[in-house]
């Protein structure tokens, strides 16, 4: 699974978004994530991914393209 999947699985879980509104280019902004969602995300991505992602980098302008892109570099820094 990539990290992309891994993400889109863990917002849909924390937020029950509708699967037509997820894609790369989608932002947090657009997918209605409040600010305790946020934190939440931030939470599980560094538990379930173990890559460590303040909620206050998850801005509502990043789209979860960027923010897997994110996680993934943290992912290859640490190796």
């Amino acid at each position: 699974m990539t990290t992309y999947e891994q993400l889109v699985d863990l917002i849909v879980k924390l937020h029950h978004v509708p699967a037509d509104l997820i894609r790369p280019e989608a932002t947090l902004g657009a997918l209605d994530v409040d600010s305790l969602t946020t934190v939440e995300i931030s939470i599980r991505v560094e538990r379930d991914l173990g890559v460590s992602v303040g909620d206050d980098e998850l801005r509502p302008d990043l789209t979860l393209g960027e923010i897997a892109d994110l996680v993934d570099s943290r992912r290859t820094s640490t190796v």
